[in-house]
């Protein structure tokens, strides 16, 4: 197994034993199994029954399993069952489910623009149907995987957006059905919650780095790691000036177990860091890790606009929870690095 994904374990562990305690030998369905969080997920699992023996099942949804193994054999493993199906209708487990963790989205940005119902339609209908599950199965708690996308654009006054900010994704834009689909299974969690006693946990995610992290999506960190690991220079294909905040994959598990075990019922927790950096500084940061001196490109030129911004607030995390950034945005950068040289191996 690669040593960053162990060495990471035991990090989330050392953080989270109780919600552990919580979740051992229990039966946990898994919803986008085979996406980036879902790989990170499932590894934690696989260690923690490993190294702690706790005895934690899986049932993972995927739409092709066996396509998934024979891409990713280390997750071919004897507390995980595959199920094949869609999120929006797949044929309930048999089993008893203790716990659902529902992180089954597309963020495909050509799919958004292109195919926006049948986005739309995968998160809300989706997201029923897994609420139904956790109605029928009476599970202990569902993590509803959320985005900040529900908040729309953020204002540029705002230099951190809080879970209170009343604002929307603009339906007119050609993103909307991503945003406004997740709001709109945030209301449906709501729902259920109130009519039905589902517990419902729900973890606004904004922006990540770590293993498993696609380098050739729509995620520009992953695209500029990627530039580096293949010699090229880093282009920009903006201004440089839009700013992010990046959360480590680990800190990520911590926030996501923190929440499914411990956090209050429908009331939303942003999840990500605070720690604010534009695009351009992103960009010159990792291109030092290249040995060839490359530097970054910015192909269009600066104006007096406000930058674009997607930061979040995470102040209810931290004081309800005790959350915080547990891991430097440099020290997340090499641990990618580190995670991607030994998978090539």
């Amino acid at each position: 197994m690669n040593t960053v994904i162990i060495e990471d374990f035991r990090f989330v562990y050392s953080h989270t034993k109780n919600s552990w305690d919580k979740l051992q030998h229990k039966t946990i369905f898994i919803t986008g199994a085979s996406g980036f969080f879902g790989k990170c997920m499932l590894q934690n699992f696989i260690c923690a029954n490993n190294e702690k023996d706790l005895n934690i099942n899986i049932i993972a949804l995927s739409r092709d399993p066996q396509k998934f193994i024979n891409q990713n054999p280390e997750f071919n493993n004897e507390h995980i069952t595959w199920v094949k199906g869609d999120v929006k209708n797949f044929e309930f487990p048999v089993q008893t489910i203790d716990f659902i963790i529902h992180a089954a989205t597309d963020v495909n940005t050509h799919l958004i623009a292109n195919e926006p119902i049948s986005i739309y339609e995968s998160i809300v209908d989706g997201t029923k149907h897994i609420l139904e599950l956790a109605k029928q199965k009476n599970t202990n708690s569902l993590l509803y995987i959320s985005s900040g996308a529900v908040y729309g654009k953020q204002p540029h006054h705002v230099t951190h957006i809080s879970e209170d900010y009343a604002g929307a994704t603009n339906v007119y834009e050609k993103d909307a059905s991503y945003g406004e689909g997740k709001r709109v299974a945030e209301m449906l969690c709501n729902i259920y919650h109130k009519k039905h006693q589902v517990d419902v946990k729900i973890a606004r995610c904004y922006a990540f780095v770590g293993p498993y992290l696609p380098l050739d999506g729509h995620f520009a960190i992953g695209n500029f790691i990627n530039d580096i690991i293949h010699n090229r220079q880093i282009k920009i294909q903006g201004d440089g000036t839009p700013q992010r905040a990046y959360l480590y994959t680990a800190d990520l598990m911590i926030w996501l177990l923190k929440i499914l075990t411990e956090g209050k019922s429908c009331y939303p927790y942003n999840v990500g860091s605070d720690e604010a950096i534009n695009l351009e500084s992103l960009a010159n940061m990792i291109s030092q890790y290249s040995t060839n001196n490359l530097g970054v490109e910015i192909v269009q030129a600066k104006t007096s606009a406000p930058p674009a911004m997607y930061v979040p607030s995470i102040e209810r995390a931290k004081n309800g929870l005790g959350l915080k950034v547990f891991t430097n945005l440099k020290d997340a950068i090499d641990k990618t690095f580190k995670f991607n040289s030994e998978t090539k191996k």
